[in-house]
């Protein structure tokens, strides 16, 4: 019921927070496989902005990344959310999720090419400025997001919420040209103090511009309200570190950006 909630919820938003909203879902590719991603930005716009890329946690571009996209867009920027997963790959429930998230995690490369091939989507829109594009991502998706700055991606910075910090290619950290922002539960089971502790490790050897948030008695998924609100349990949200940690993007994209600005 909780989760039936949550999407009526989101839906609602979707209608009637950010009435004056453009959002389209477009078709793109990598390579011979079909994706489809997620479009939003605010049809009053008549010159170049600002823009993120979103990467959705390990069940799938849905109702949660669509309404963070329409938020992004309501300050002004062009947002778009990408499809890792392919057109029509949609896990159904916490074991398909876990299969899909495990083919990428395990491929490194495919993944960066999955979240490149969005970032290339997004740069074709008029109203993008390509100088100024930050990524951010949401568990799965913040690992993958962490994993587009690794591949030297031209982008200004990376937001990882809860996202996996870990990955098999350290030393290309050297690559990394952006800002990056990690927003971590303190009490986060699925990203364990180890994981945290190599990648400040890995950060200061490459001598990247980095910064951590930790967020006191908050676990994974604390941002999404469909995660319910038992702790325990491993994932529940937090409104407290959910707030916390989008003033903190704000913050964060509000220097990045303005550090390009023409």
């Amino acid at each position: 019921m909780k989760y039936l909630f949550f999407f009526i919820f989101a839906f609602i938003s979707c209608v009637t927070a950010y009435a004056g909203i453009h959002t389209e879902t477009i078709e793109y590719k990598q390579g011979d496989t079909i994706l489809e991603g997620y479009l939003a930005y605010d049809d009053s716009l008549k010159g170049k902005v600002p823009a993120v890329l979103i990467v959705h946690e390990w069940t799938g571009p849905g109702p949660y990344v669509k309404n963070r996209a329409q938020q992004l867009a309501g300050l002004g920027y062009v947002a778009f959310a990408v499809d890792v997963y392919g057109k029509g790959v949609r896990p159904k429930d916490k074991k398909e999720a876990g299969i899909q998230a495990g083919i990428y995690r395990a491929n490194r490369p495919l993944m960066r090419q999955r979240v490149n091939a969005g970032l290339q989507e997004l740069k074709k829109y008029k109203f993008v400025d390509s100088t100024r594009i930050a990524a951010i991502g949401y568990c799965f998706g913040g690992g993958a997001a962490l994993e587009l700055a690794r591949s030297g991606a031209g982008i200004a910075g990376v937001v990882s919420f809860h996202g996996n910090l870990d990955t098999p290619y350290p030393e290309d950290a050297k690559n990394i040209k952006a800002k990056i922002l990690v927003c971590h539960g303190a009490d986060d089971p699925a990203v364990p103090e180890q994981q945290l502790a190599a990648f400040e490790k890995e950060m200061r050897a490459a001598k990247v511009d980095w910064q951590t948030n930790i967020y006191g008695n908050a676990v994974h998924s604390f941002t999404n309200p469909g995660s319910g609100n038992n702790p325990s349990s491993g994932a529940a949200y937090n409104e407290q570190a959910d707030k916390r940690s989008w003033e903190a993007m704000k913050s964060f994209f509000n220097e990045i950006f303005a550090e390009r600005a023409n």
